[in-house]
Formats: structure tokens, sequence, C-alpha cells
């Protein structure tokens, strides 16, 4: 997931990809999983990777590793 994250600058694919799509797709990561980690994280549901500010961005890093 991070380096996804690292590479919403440079690639239009990866910006435009909603962050519900990039979580969904690790493993052990199903939809209430991924509800439960974007509400607590302050992540709308329909927030794009491009779209997420650098708070939310370190907040979905950290929930994501702990």
């Amino acid at each position: 997931m991070t380096q996804v994250f690292a590479r919403a600058e440079e690639e239009t694919v990866v910006k435009k990809t909603r962050v519900v799509q990039v979580l969904r797709a690790v493993p052990g990561y199903g939809p209430a999983k991924v509800a439960a980690l974007m509400a607590t994280c302050g992540v709308e549901v329909e927030r794009r990777v491009g779209g997420l500010e650098e708070a939310q961005r370190k907040r979905l890093l950290m929930a994501f590793a702990g």
C-alpha cells in the first residue's frame, strides 16, 4: 500500500483509483474491515488516492501497519 501511495504523484491511473479498491486488494481486508479502517482514519468512501490529504495518508499507513 505504501508503494501505491508513493506513486500517486506520478501516475494518473493511481491518482484516479479509489482508496477502497487499494485496501480491498490487500489479503485479509474485506468490505467490513476496509470500511472500519477508513472511518477510523477519517477518509470518505469515495476518496481517490490522488485526493488524499497528507494527514489522511499518514493515518491510513499507520493504522495499516499497526
